[in-house]
């Protein structure tokens, strides 16, 4: 789990014990952007990416343009760099379209090309110097934005407010923040900043209900957040660290402690594809849709690169 220093304003020593590696990774990152060797393929490539380390809404962003990109009469698929770790992300990427999965991006890429596909989504990338993004789209959550504002170890950032200046779009979810919008037209004065939501598909399964949410993903409290947000009897929380695999005996405890509260329990659809078929009963996923605000004004710029 994340250090909870990450996202306090409250004052904490240890960013400031741990700024030596921040420095180390700044330094890092500057020779990088430096030396970078951007490869161009012959398909557009939209790129959405973070500099806040998880939680962001990417994946579901990406599903977003995709199907934006299915209603153009496109043939889009997915990038997604081979970890071990986001096999659920992967996963629920593949329910929706193609995804190619390799330890490098560019080689994805140019099997993408080869198959035929016509233009590529990155899930995350933005990091990547091997290649050239047509659209990048930088994601933030706006309850955390950027947390402490310290590059990691100290903080939760990737990179620093200076790589806004590498991105077209800002997709803020939330609600609209006029201090954020302002803090990012200071490194880019002509990027373009949409605002997105969540909306809980199915939902009238779970009113009236009381609600055990548990969850293993990087921001959990953004997920019950939404369940609170849409008014939902959300009576106790449970969370575990970022793609947390369930034990038989962590879900069998859940099931119980859910029964004895007389309460349905209910998890993330990331969550959910990482739990045993045997080990599913009684358990709901809750799958959202995000909808982008002035959705048509982010087709435009989709299409700028079409």
């Amino acid at each position: 789990m994340k250090p909870k220093f990450w996202d306090s304003r409250k004052f904490s020593i240890w960013p400031f014990v741990l700024l030596p590696f921040s420095v180390l990774i700044g330094f890092y990152n500057f020779l990088k952007f430096k030396k970078k060797n951007l490869k161009k393929f012959n398909v557009p490539i939209i790129c959405i990416g973070n500099i806040y380390l998880g939680g962001t809404g990417k994946t579901p962003l990406c599903i977003e343009i995709y199907k934006m990109l299915k209603n153009l009469k496109k043939k889009p698929a997915f990038v997604k760099k081979f970890y071990k770790e986001v096999i659920d992300e992967k996963k629920i990427l593949e329910s929706v379209g193609h995804v190619f999965f390799e330890k490098n991006r560019s080689e994805s890429l140019e099997l993408l090309e080869k198959e035929n596909f016509d233009i590529a989504v990155l899930d995350d990338g933005f990091q990547d110097t091997s290649f050239q993004s047509n659209l990048s789209i930088l994601c933030f959550n706006q309850e955390q934005w950027i947390g402490n504002g310290f590059l990691i170890p100290s903080g939760p950032l990737r990179e620093n407010l200076q790589s806004l200046k590498r991105c077209h779009c800002v997709v803020i979810n939330g609600e609209k923040d006029l201090e954020i919008e302002k803090k990012i037209l200071q490194y880019n004065s002509n990027v373009k900043i949409f605002y997105s939501n969540y909306s809980i598909l199915d939902i009238q399964n779970l009113n009236d209900k009381k609600i055990y949410a548990f969850s293993g993903i990087g921001n959990p409290s953004n997920f019950y957040n939404i369940l609170k947000n849409k008014k939902l009897n959300l009576i106790k929380e449970k969370h575990f660290p970022d793609h947390h695999n369930f034990s038989d005996t962590e879900i069998s405890n859940l099931k119980k402690e859910a029964n004895q509260l007389n309460a349905i329990l209910v998890t993330t659809e990331k969550d959910y594809v990482r739990i045993k078929p045997e080990d599913k009963k009684n358990i709901t996923c809750i799958k959202v849709e995000l909808n982008i605000h002035n959705k048509e004004d982010m087709l435009k710029e989709i299409k700028k690169i079409l």
